[in-house]
């Protein structure tokens, strides 16, 4: 599907990428999922400023409606998604995967601050 943003929608997107730090309160049906994903495109492939992403949904959303989203738009089709959610064995292949972005529930949050421990932390954006 090709995506043609409104103008609250470009502009959006633009604040987004604009602002490191940003907050998108838009009602329900009105592209909040598909504004993040095309910034987070924007910044990954035209900007080079984010490398790796990682998003914060609740169960149902993680697992179903960004890799929706993600698939259903032309643009996008460049950007590598992993899904974070499953068992520890499958959170960890989801979290070794070669992506872009990743997105994990909350409830397995404390399971990745914990798996990264130590280590530096891997992601340079977190939508929440």
């Amino acid at each position: 599907m090709y995506f043609e943003p409104h103008d609250y929608q470009a502009h959006t997107i633009d604040f987004i990428e604009q602002h490191p730090v940003a907050a998108v309160f838009l009602g329900m049906g009105l592209g909040k999922t598909i504004i993040t994903l095309t910034a987070i495109d924007n910044l990954i492939c035209d900007c080079v400023t984010v490398r790796r992403v990682l998003i914060i949904a609740p169960l149902r959303v993680a697992r179903d409606t960004w890799p929706a989203e993600l698939s259903k738009w032309e643009h996008l089709k460049g950007l590598r998604m992993s899904v974070m959610v499953g068992t520890a064995a499958q959170r960890e292949k989801a979290l070794a995967a070669d992506a872009d972005i990743w997105v994990i529930n909350r409830e397995n949050l404390p399971w990745l601050v914990e798996r990264v421990g130590e280590r530096r932390w891997p992601f340079d954006m977190v939508v929440i």
